[in-house]
């Protein structure tokens, strides 16, 4: 369960994506903008494609699905490894930003640099 990307684990309701956005630290990893912040409860994560960006639902629902399977093998960077008493947890938010689609290694890279970053704060 390790890899794993479990319902629970996905970023829902509208007072909590907006919480997000509102109080949480932003940077990029092109093709990515990152939102996060520490939470008390388990880290959740919201992918997200714009509609402005690519009309067919075909490619947005490609792209979300290459940013989940990315966060999904590479989850467990968050992780402390030195101190596993010490659990960090976080609300991401994965935010597609490039006008064209990208192939996966490089959606994997920048998702890659983007947990490395977070788990450094």
């Amino acid at each position: 369960m390790a890899n794993s990307f479990p319902k629970h684990s996905r970023l829902c309701g509208q007072e909590r994506i907006a919480h997000l956005y509102k109080e949480g630290k932003r940077f990029t990893a092109w093709p990515l903008r990152v939102t996060y912040m520490p939470t008390e409860s388990d880290t959740q994560v919201l992918v997200w494609a714009p509609k402005s960006l690519f009309k067919r639902a075909v490619k947005r629902n490609h792209l979300r699905r290459l940013m989940r399977e990315a966060y999904r093998l590479h989850q467990d960077l968050l992780d402390n490894h030195q101190s596993p008493i010490t659990n960090h947890h976080y609300l991401i938010a994965f935010n597609y930003m490039d006008k064209e689609e990208q192939p996966y290694a490089l959606i994997e890279k920048a998702v890659i640099k983007a947990l490395k970053k977070i788990r450094q704060e």
